[in-house]
């Protein structure tokens, strides 16, 4: 389905249909009666997009998805009134599910794999983004990497970008994201990353916020990204820039699901830069939305009216 242009364009390469459910207890060689499933449209570019149409924005979700469970997931997507663009693939879209033990508090997640992608479905990628892309976008990369997708496909990406005058946010995992601290990374205009991802390109434990702070400031400084934010969990959030370092924090929230909460604060940052706001505010947006993640059940990622009520209590530190 064709849209009119969006200001900001989220690219999810790895999409997943969550499907959530609860059980009284997991017990081994037991058949477990669970609750209806709740499904809901994932993967981080979906979030993302899903988000920033949560708080009044608009976002393209491009979106690589297949077979019949990529129909359903393209159909919650129009439901949910986020604008999509599909890019079509052989194979099946992933499920994942998450059961939640009610006994216990835990909750544990089951991740199926995905199509297995070719070079022509990343060159037919490539160039399908270089018309979705356009000058001053806010484009988003969000979500694993897909078997098949070369791990310098950030870089690949980063070059569409910059090309097109538009701005790059990268949010990924694993090897994809271990080459963001060389010179063969994609160097995007915002990297974030959560706390096991810092400590695994630091290659040391980020025991401090100082820590932190001071391997965000490194990574700007060696020219590895024009802004970093690194997630702390409860903790908040650090963002480093050139000329800035700053730290934000809500106070602490009831915890429902931990699910989204990246996804979260990077639609609320997002959005918050597409709208003219400053790195001070976009932290403040972002770091609300995380929190408010985690205040809502399962998938359901941040609502707006926990985000607006926690604005005011983000807590913004200049370190």
């Amino acid at each position: 389905m064709a849209h009119p242009p969006s200001d900001i364009l989220t690219i999810t390469l790895n999409p997943a249909m969550d499907m959530s459910t609860g059980v009284d207890a997991v017990r081994a060689d037991e058949k477990l009666r669970c609750d209806a499933p709740v499904l809901d449209p994932g993967g981080g570019g979906i979030n993302v997009a899903r988000v920033i149409c949560r708080m009044g924005g608009r976002a393209t979700a491009l979106v690589a998805l297949a077979g019949y469970r990529g129909q359903e997931l393209a159909a919650l997507l129009t439901r949910e009134g986020v604008p999509t663009e599909v890019f079509e693939l052989n194979g099946e879209t992933r499920l994942s599910l998450a059961v939640t033990d009610r006994q216990a508090g835990n909750q544990y997640r089951f991740v199926m794999p995905g199509p297995v992608w070719t070079q022509t479905d990343v060159d037919a990628l490539c160039d399908r983004l270089q018309t979705a892309i356009q000058p001053s976008m806010q484009v988003v990369l969000s979500g694993s990497q897909p078997p098949g997708v070369p791990d310098g496909f950030p870089r690949m990406l980063a070059g569409i970008t910059r090309a097109q005058g538009a701005i790059l946010t990268l949010d990924t995992s694993g090897a994809a994201l271990a080459v963001q601290a060389s010179d063969l990374g994609a160097a995007p205009d915002i990297l974030r990353l959560d706390g096991a991802e810092s400590e695994a390109l630091a290659g040391r434990r980020l025991g401090s916020l100082h820590d932190v702070a001071g391997f965000a400031r490194e990574l700007v400084g060696k020219g590895y990204a024009r802004a970093v934010v690194l997630a702390l969990g409860a903790e908040g959030s650090v963002l480093a820039t050139a000329g800035t370092l700053l730290h934000a924090v809500t106070p602490p929230v009831p915890v429902a699901s931990k699910v989204g909460a990246g996804d979260s604060f990077v639609g609320a940052f997002t959005l918050t830069r597409a709208q003219g706001g400053d790195w001070s505010d976009a932290l403040r947006h972002g770091t609300a939305a995380a929190s408010a993640a985690v205040m809502s059940p399962a998938t359901e990622l941040c609502r707006d009216h926990d985000l607006r009520a926690l604005l005011p209590q983000v807590k913004i530190t200049q370190l």
